[in-house]
């Protein structure tokens, strides 16, 4: 294993690599240095990168823990989130309720879900993300953004399969509820009446 073989593997990352540490951070500068001092970690650690696997799962592996270890020197974030309050279709609920009142001009649930996410903007959608709480803004940022599948975000984590999909489901409930308060702040879909929260 060579520093130019590293570099090569390394330039095939970058972009995903620093897209993620910018959700994880939310600042370019950290993200910037959450990129360097993983990529410093990765090439110390190099001879442990087993060829023909998965350089990208195992590079982001090396920025999450990179990450993790600087939250663990800082005050953990506070805040719990109550997810009993969290329908887990909340989306097709809101669009129910809009088509059950008429609001919905006619238009389908499953086809009015379609619309407010396909009108959001991706910034607006990243942003979403990007305020869920920690532990499932990771892992919706490697499922959605970062396009990996399970296997590879558990990999990444360090975490089992089974608790990857359960944070991806709770995330994905809270993530619907914030796009759908998009839509509606927007303008895009009216706001529900009639009781749903």
């Amino acid at each position: 294993m060579t520093a130019t073989e590293f570099e090569a593997y390394l330039a095939g990352v970058l972009d995903g690599a620093y897209a993620l540490a910018l959700h994880l951070t939310r600042n370019r500068s950290d993200a910037e240095d959450l990129v360097q001092e993983a990529a410093l970690l990765a090439f110390r650690g190099f001879w442990t990168f087993v060829r023909g696997t998965n350089f990208r799962a195992w590079f982001l592996r090396i920025l999450s823990n990179a990450f993790f270890s600087s939250l663990r020197k800082r005050r953990p974030e506070t805040g719990a989130v109550s997810l009993e309050e969290i329908p887990s279709a909340y989306m097709q609920r809101q669009a129910h309720q809009l088509a059950a009142s008429g609001a919905a001009g006619g238009v389908a649930p499953g086809d009015l879900v379609l619309t407010v996410t396909g009108k959001l903007e991706s910034d607006q959608i990243t942003a979403a993300i990007d305020a869920l709480p920690e532990e499932y803004r990771l892992v919706c940022t490697l499922y959605f953004l970062q396009d990996l599948p399970y296997r590879d975000i558990a990999d990444v984590l360090e975490i089992p399969v089974g608790t990857v999909r359960s944070r991806l489901h709770r995330g994905r409930a809270l993530l619907q509820k914030r796009l759908w308060q998009l839509a509606v702040d927007h303008g895009l879909v009216a706001a529900a009446t009639g009781g749903a929260a």
